[in-house]
């Protein structure tokens, strides 16, 4: 019988798969190292973010506040409130930036007159709305006295300004309430609390016999709803109170698209001039960003341009026709034309390009503005060349 032959490892070969064995340790205590640090970072900044925008609603709260008490101060002054506000949006962005327009000094005007800060039985500050039939029901042992008042100015409210404003929009004040008890037990994003109060969550809820599973259902989070710490920290209303600069995309290949497309329109000696990249407007209570504002010489307009990475849809007509309305109402001045725009939409491997004529004439538009403009297929074929390349720069990284 032959007996096998162990072939012994050389020195050589067992030192290198030991060493093999030590990076492949070294990579995994790695991974586990940036893992827990990434997540780290990612909590604190979504913990700095909600301590920041505490600190603000409490504070918006205090200034409704002082505005309704100098109001209510004597029979003249509550004769001046809209001038007051205007007076007061105009000294305020002056000397502290963005933030204090005249509309964000009515909602906090508002706030302070829909919630109210009060005691609880354990001696603790909390909010509530200014709900008068529900009030026999709340623990409250006493609203907040003057004295006390420097005290309450903590950590009371516990939804984002951005959730404030807009259960503002919320008429009931038992819908209101529920809602934002809602929105603290389920922890809504903005989002979710939208898209609940338009589909009427309120009223499905208290007219089912089966209120705890609608009430289980709603407090359920979609992927879409969760909020990224990069979102929380750049929610558009805490920058303002920072007054920071928010011109950022959250897409890396969109924002590459835009930076390209402004050289090349520039590049074209059509007229165009640079106005603005991510200007961010607010409508309403919601807020929106114009990718791309330019101004036509020739034309003597603004050219509102939007870029979607995917195909075309009846809402980006809508949308754009909502931008045109209101820049021809905050961002024109006397003497321009309408604004125009141009929709572009990148969908893999194709690409559409749509004019929006917002209140111009179509056949003063294909006569006159065409003209000026670069043509559908120039733009289409810039948007599929450039994205192909920025794709294939991003692969290489």
């Amino acid at each position: 019988m032959k007996r096998r032959k162990v072939a012994a490892l050389s020195p050589q070969r067992s030192a290198a798969q030991r060493q093999a064995g030590i990076i492949r340790a070294t990579r995994a205590e790695y991974g586990g190292l940036l893992t827990g640090i990434s997540s780290l970072l990612e909590t604190a900044r979504q913990a700095a973010a909600r301590s920041i925008n505490s600190v603000l609603t409490t504070t918006y709260w205090e200034i409704g506040r002082r505005i309704v008490e100098h109001e209510q101060a004597g029979r003249v002054r509550a004769e001046y409130g809209e001038a007051l506000l205007q007076h007061l949006a105009v000294d305020l962005t002056r000397r502290f930036g963005r933030g204090f327009s005249k509309r964000n000094l009515d909602y906090m005007r508002t706030f302070y007159l829909g919630w109210e800060i009060v005691q609880t039985p354990s001696a603790q500050f909390e909010a509530r709305v200014n709900c008068p039939a529900l009030s026999g029901k709340s623990p409250i042992l006493q609203t907040v006295s003057a004295e006390s008042r420097s005290m309450a100015m903590v950590s009371v409210f516990p939804l984002s300004w951005s959730h404030y404003v807009r259960l503002m929009a919320v008429e009931k004040p038992q819908a209101r309430a529920f809602y934002e008890t809602e929105a603290i037990r389920g922890g809504w994003s903005v989002r979710q609390l939208d898209r609940q109060i338009g589909t009427q969550f309120f009223e499905r809820t208290t007219r089912s016999k089966r209120q705890a599973t609608m009430l289980a259902r709603g407090r359920q989070r979609h992927t879409e709803d969760v909020v990224t710490p990069d979102e929380e920290v750049r929610d558009p209303y805490l920058l303002e109170f920072l007054d920071l600069k928010d011109e950022y995309s959250e897409n890396d290949l969109e924002d590459a698209l835009v930076r390209h497309l402004e050289w090349f329109l520039l590049e074209l000696g059509g007229g165009f001039t640079f106005v603005a990249r991510q200007k961010r407007i607010r409508i309403g209570g919601t807020w929106y960003r114009i990718d791309l504002l330019l101004y036509h010489r020739g034309l003597r307009c603004l050219v509102v341009i939007d870029l979607k990475t995917g195909a075309f849809t009846h809402a980006d007509a809508g949308q754009m026709n909502l931008y045109l309305n209101y820049a021809k109402a905050h961002l024109s001045i006397p003497g321009e034309n309408d604004p125009i725009g141009i929709i572009l939409c990148s969908d893999k491997d194709d690409a559409v390009v749509k004019y929006a004529m917002g209140g111009i004439n179509a056949r003063v538009f294909a006569s006159k503005y065409l003209t000026n403009l670069p043509d559908e297929e120039t733009l289409r074929r810039e948007i599929l060349t450039t994205r192909r390349a920025i794709r294939a720069r991003l692969r290489r990284k």
